[in-house]
């Protein structure tokens, strides 16, 4: 076996050998969990090297979401308050739920051109099944994503087992699943998506108390999980990150998630002395629970082991027993299940769904976030994390430009600069790898 080859378990139990273009701990961002590292020193030295290598990861999206968060603060000083935060993360909640869908196509190298509209048909089915026959939200809700997995298993099923490209697949489906809601709802009309539950996760916020419970647990589950997993590794003799380097990381990750509760559960209202806006929205936990899910899932699981090895080498995952057909399947039934979540999250947001619900740019933000993150357009690497850096980037552009009073086309031009610089990055570190032999 070769340093580049990874053994991967088959369907049936047993081991295989999968060729892969770079080692999966690379791509499921875990890869510090395995890192030969005894100093904080030999930590960084190797995370330089996977640099020059072209292992970039989402450095290039963290790099522009602060240039963005520079340059428009200082020309506008109402972009950092915390009205316009909460505002920002309610606005990237629909496009990062979607983003992650779209992660695990990229991951196998394939496309969906119909995740937008899939979005909006469900999000359409749901809003009837609350209107005309009086559902709860969630029997509703299950009934919109099990709609939406039905769409990505037929999906699926046409590109795995008669060789469709998805492209054509996908793109039929665009077509035809905007007959759904224009079907339903009729030409120029629109339903009210006025839920109280689900329509307060874009207008209600969770109470003070509850996120600060909340982020503490986060943080003191996430310490514990990190040093059990260290002393774990350190007792058994494996190789694990160094403890200083365990001890930043979750620092780190307090402040950030401590910083942000802070800065929601603080009273954004224009005029704090009338009334009271405080709390962290609704959206954000939901944004939040699927991360941690999937995050899981990718790194975690034999699915998610699979998933990247199918990716990276279809023909070579095959020879090594896994069933490809049935990742590919299950890839584009997370896909259009997750567009129904965002589907349901946009008509959150607006209130209303219409004929031409997920039918503008919501599929093109989406891949641009999940790219602009750090997921190859060439499979095999990605993270879910990715959709979530990639949707505020995405988010962040009109959101600053609005307060600066823009033109829309400003707003296109920008957004498809970043992600044909994205893009551009993706494709160099590629060859880059390439010419490393990784």
């Amino acid at each position: 076996m070769t340093d580049t080859d990874v053994p991967s378990p088959d369907s049936a139990g047993g081991t295989g050998t999968v060729p892969s273009p770079a080692p999966i701990r690379e791509t499921t961002g875990f890869d510090s969990d395995n890192a030969q590292a005894a100093t904080i020193k030999d930590s960084a030295r190797e995370y330089l090297d996977r640099l020059r290598g072209g292992d970039m990861g989402s450095l290039p999206a963290i790099l522009g979401l602060v240039f963005l968060f520079i340059v428009f603060s200082s020309l506008h000083d109402r972009f950092l308050t915390t009205y316009n935060m909460a505002n920002l993360v309610i606005q990237a909640g629909s496009i990062i739920v979607l983003a992650m869908g779209i992660v695990f196509v990229l991951l196998l190298g394939e496309i969906d051109l119909s995740a937008g509209v899939a979005g909006g048909a469900c999000a359409t089915i749901i809003a009837l099944m609350l209107i005309d026959y009086d559902w709860t939200w969630w029997a509703a809700t299950l009934t919109g994503v099990a709609a939406g997995a039905l769409i990505g298993l037929a999906i699926g099923s046409l590109v795995a087992f008669l060789g469709i490209p998805s492209f054509v697949v996908t793109l039929a489906f665009f077509l035809a699943l905007q007959a759904i809601p224009l079907k339903l709802i009729g030409s120029g009309g629109s339903l009210r998506f006025n839920d109280e539950v689900l329509r307060g996760l874009s207008i209600k916020n969770v109470p003070v108390t509850a996120g600060w419970i909340a982020a503490i647990l986060i943080v003191v589950g996430y310490a514990a999980l990190s040093l059990w997993s260290y002393r774990t590794l350190s007792a058994k003799g494996l190789v694990h990150r160094p403890l200083g380097l365990v001890i930043i990381r979750i620092v780190v990750l307090g402040a950030i998630v401590l910083g942000v509760t802070a800065l929601l559960s603080a009273n954004r209202a224009p005029n704090p002395a009338l009334f009271n806006i405080s709390g962290i929205p609704w959206v954000l936990p939901v944004v939040v629970v699927l991360l941690l899910f999937w995050t899981f899932i990718l790194g975690r699981t034999r699915f998610g082991r699979h998933l990247y090895a199918v990716g990276g080498n279809a023909e070579a995952a095959r020879r090594a027993g896994i069933n490809v057909n049935r990742v590919k399947i299950t890839g584009f039934i997370i896909c259009s299940s997750m567009a129904a979540i965002s589907g349901l999250l946009a008509a959150s947001y607006t209130g209303k769904v219409s004929p031409g619900s997920g039918g503008g740019n919501e599929l093109l933000y989406a891949v641009g976030a999940a790219v602009i993150g750090g997921t190859s357009l060439f499979g095999g690497r990605g993270r879910a994390i990715d959709a979530v850096i990639g949707g505020l980037v995405i988010a962040t552009i009109p959101n600053g430009l609005g307060l600066l009073n823009q033109a829309s086309y400003i707003n296109f031009l920008v957004t498809g600069g970043v992600l044909l610089l994205a893009a551009s990055v993706d494709a160099i570190s590629r060859r880059r790898r390439s010419s490393a032999g990784v």
